[in-house]
């Protein structure tokens, strides 16, 4: 049986939406993409493949004002997903260069409440080749997901999106 791939997405109109539309196209089947804002629980129950891409814009967009987060307004939704059955992976995009502290941050905290429900999260990637201080995505030495620096690395971009699609693909 072919498994149903969705990509949910977060912020419109930047580097979090190109890198969600390059990894479809990596895929080179059958995937839909959506903006996060415009999705439901009900409309990602529907997959059995979720891939979840948000980016780190700083800590206002993750503690206090939605409005400036489509995750953070779909965060409380998060508790409605079934996880039972799927596979769940993750992409951020961030700066490490400005915000080395908390690069790719975003990734991790969205990552660790579905874990906290017992999600099945593939796609962990090496920490290597990246220059950064801390990062809420690294877990047990390995980031959760695929960090993308589209703003000083973005040479680096379709390399690591192919390789990662790849090492999903191993999971299907």
């Amino acid at each position: 049986m072919k498994k149903r791939i969705g990509i949910f997405y977060g912020p419109t109109g930047g580097s979090t939406e190109r890198v969600a539309k390059l990894i479809a196209q990596e895929f080179n089947s059958n995937v839909d993409v959506f903006p996060i804002k415009e999705a439901t629980p009900k409309l990602i129950n529907n997959y059995d493949f979720v891939i979840f891409g948000c980016s780190t814009l700083g800590s206002e967009t993750w503690n206090g004002d939605s409005s400036k987060c489509d995750w953070e307004s779909f965060r409380p939704h998060l508790s409605k997903l079934r996880i039972e059955g799927k596979l769940f992976a993750f992409f951020g995009t961030g700066d490490s260069v400005t915000y080395t502290r908390n690069f790719v941050d975003a990734m991790g905290i969205l990552a660790k409440d579905l874990l906290e429900m017992g999600a099945n999260v593939v796609g962990q990637w090496p920490t290597d080749d990246y220059n950064f201080t801390e990062s809420e995505a690294v877990i047990d030495g390995k980031f959760i997901g695929l960090p993308i620096d589209e703003d000083y690395e973005s040479e680096k971009t379709p390399k690591r999106v192919k390789s990662w699609v790849e090492l999903l693909k191993k999971s299907l």
